[in-house]
């Protein structure tokens, strides 16, 4: 609005009555026919500009929140941690003045947000680049591995990624194919933002650097909220982890197999045996011409040959039940194959396992030459498979890859849920 700026103290008259409070910044999407305002009681109101009858300044623009850094000071007896950022809301804080919620990424700033961590470990903080985990692509993949490798390089005790949540499971077991790891490797975000009261953005936090600090762990997890409160948090392996809710604190769950462990202020319990030998190994071969494809009733074949003329590598099918599509794409997925695009099947349902061997759909495909996914999710199965191709397009070579467990993507027996 013309004459005023955001933080400015106004008094708002309009046909139902009068508000007075903070003029707020206008939201990036928003759009420019309402007016928004914290009312005294910390409250946002959004108010119509066409019910609007006059506008007062009562106090010119209030400045933000003078946000004090606590400085961090090592302590030697405490073991060291890298806390790299990738985006989301997890390490923000909120000017309580003006309602902004800020970015946090150093050491300095991470610590005075959440200042629990420093009797934790010692933090050192960065930032890899700040996207919404929708954004990310492989080769952002690739360049979170190179930093969290060059950090433990430095000689880091442990690593934690934050990480937007609709994404995390690709990222987890991206960075669980490409990156053999000594040390923990922890993906966490917020389901709920840090301006929230309900946020689970400091806790799902604190878990993790305690997982990275303390844990006897050599591989990439995933540390969230084991359940709507505030008990504990869940370490899920990072092959094995999907979100299974849009907004819930507890979205995330580790499929046909067990959750590697549990953590709470009281420490660590591991549900299962941990990797705890690894070298620091960094691999990050990809070929990114591969694509997901979900199987419906009605998909028209034609979509098969669409992928091959665009120059896909590979395809993994997320089939029906045990790993089906209808008998109409079986002619167009032997030419793909046939053509040198490899392609692999996993299943819609989540839990259980693919077996093409029950039923003549599944037993024609495998002899077309689809490969079963075993009991993959089907994200993990499309990583798995842009990260097989970056090292080699021999078929055979591929069938063996796929079929090798290399990241605890493949167990000999689903869990029964």
């Amino acid at each position: 609005m013309p004459g005023y700026k955001p933080g400015d103290k106004v008094e708002i008259e309009t046909v139902d009555g009068k508000y007075t409070g903070i003029l707020m910044e206008r939201p990036e999407l928003a759009d420019d026919k309402h007016v928004v305002i914290k009312l005294e009681s910390g409250y946002n109101v959004g108010i119509s500009l066409d019910r609007i009858r006059e506008i007062k300044k009562i106090e010119a623009r209030i400045k933000r929140e003078r946000f004090r850094l606590k400085r961090h000071k090592r302590d030697p007896s405490k073991r060291d941690i890298s806390i790299l950022a990738t985006g989301g809301t997890i390490a923000s804080r909120v000017d309580y003045i003006t309602g902004g919620v800020h970015s946090a990424f150093s050491a300095e700033e991470l610590i005075s947000a959440v200042p629990e961590l420093e009797e934790i470990a010692n933090i050192q903080g960065r930032q890899i680049f700040n996207k919404f985990s929708e954004n990310i692509i492989p080769e952002d993949w690739i360049k979170i591995a190179r930093t969290t490798a060059s950090e433990i390089k430095k000689g880091v005790d442990g690593i934690v990624i934050t990480h937007g949540t609709d994404t995390m499971g690709y990222t987890s077991a991206a960075l669980a194919f490409m990156l053999k790891t000594p040390v923990p490797v922890v993906l966490t975000g917020a389901q709920r933002s840090s301006d929230r009261g309900s946020s689970d953005a400091p806790l799902n936090l604190i878990h993790s650097a305690i997982v990275a600090s303390k844990a006897d762990l050599s591989e990439v997890v995933v540390v969230m909220h084991g359940e709507i409160s505030d008990s504990f948090s869940l370490i899920h392996p990072g092959t094995r982890v999907r979100k299974l809710h849009t907004s819930r604190r507890d979205a995330f769950r580790t499929v046909n197999s067990r959750p590697l462990g549990r953590v709470s202020m009281k420490g660590i319990e591991f549900l299962r045996e941990p990797k705890s030998d690894n070298k620091l190994k960094l691999d990050t071969k990809l070929e990114e011409r591969v694509f997901l494809l979900k199987y419906f009733p009605g998909l028209n074949p034609e979509v098969i040959d669409n992928l091959v003329e665009l120059g896909y590598n590979g395809i993994v099918i997320e089939g029906t039940g045990l790993g089906h599509t209808s008998e109409l794409l079986f002619e167009r997925i032997k030419d793909a194959i046939d053509s040198g695009v490899f392609i692999a099947m996993t299943s819609q349902t989540i839990f259980g396992r693919v077996n093409m061997n029950v039923y003549s759909t599944g037993r024609i495909l495998q002899d077309i030459g689809v490969i079963p996914c075993e009991d993959m999710l089907s994200e993990t199965a499309y990583v798995k498979l842009m990260w097989c191709l970056g090292h080699t397009k021999k078929p055979e070579r591929l069938r063996e890859m796929m079929l090798t467990n290399y990241a605890g993507e493949i167990t000999e027996r689903s869990r029964i849920e």
